[in-house]
């Protein structure tokens, strides 16, 4: 039997299709709903910095705030579990390289890996981002740990259903919604996970990605149950929901500004 269906590769960039058999994806529904739209590449292999940059503009993200996120990714990964190895740097040392390139910064980021060239450019494939201690951290809304048999990279539906019912009005999920949710999976995974990981640097980074989905599908202050299960179930951007890309850019001012509110609504201190 002969299929007729349009082949992923040939549908126009904007329009959803299903990750193609044997896709690269990451632990980031956002980045792979991306890919599935065809902002960056479908298969979600060899994928460059200003391919990933742009595409962050496609939610919303102004250039900078894009780059943020984008370019550490591109930094060599760096084992967490081997700095001990390395000797650490003079605060004059550190201090010369953030002058050098402020994006050092956000070094931890770093996913690439050597040998990953093309062209003399430098890529990623979006596994890559399941790089355990980069990016990718401990207690993610909808993903299992590294240590648990179901992995860090493939979403789960319970967890899911349980992001979803933590909603107060069953319609939208606000930022008091999201940081009770997020507080009691810290707790329950401090028990169901002797291997954890999670501190204020991981804190940061989950409430980051978090607050950048309340902003950028979101009004800042809710968003919509159905563009959560678009996102999350599907990997895809809820246009067909009523979303569209916010007609200003969400920038570096507003995006600490709501980081800070997600963890006053989290309510948990680190030492």
């Amino acid at each position: 039997m002969v299929s007729h269906e349009e082949p992923q590769s040939s549908k126009p960039v904007g329009q959803f299709a299903p990750a193609p058999p044997n896709a690269s994806r990451s632990p980031c529904p956002v980045v792979n709903a991306l890919a599935n739209h065809g902002y960056i590449e479908r298969s979600g292999t060899n994928i460059y910095m200003n391919d990933l940059n742009a595409a962050m503009r496609k939610v919303g993200m102004s250039s900078l705030l894009g780059s943020v996120f984008a370019v550490p990714t591109y930094f060599e990964f760096k084992d967490p579990a081997k700095a001990y190895m390395q000797k650490p740097l003079s605060i004059w040392a550190r201090i010369w390289r953030l002058i050098k390139n402020p994006y050092t910064f956000f070094d931890y980021f770093g996913c690439w890996k050597r040998g990953q060239v093309s062209s003399g450019k430098k890529y990623i494939n979006l596994i890559d981002l399941a790089t355990h201690g980069a990016i990718e951290h401990d207690i993610s809304l909808t993903r299992r740990d590294i240590a648990q048999p179901a992995g860090n990279n493939a979403p789960q539906p319970d967890l899911i259903k349980e992001m979803l019912a933590s909603s107060s009005d069953g319609e939208n999920l606000s930022v008091d919604d999201l940081g009770k949710f997020i507080k009691n999976r810290i707790h329950q995974q401090l028990k169901d996970n002797p291997d954890l990981v999670y501190g204020p640097d991981q804190h940061q980074v989950n409430c980051g990605q978090v607050a950048l989905m309340m902003h950028c599908f979101g009004n800042g202050k809710t968003i919509p149950c159905k563009y959560v299960r678009a996102l999350f179930e599907d990997e895809r951007l809820p246009v067909k929901e009523g979303w569209n890309k916010r007609w200003w850019s969400m920038g570096l001012i507003e995006f600490f500004g709501a980081v800070r509110t997600l963890k006053t609504a989290v309510g948990v201190q680190f030492e």
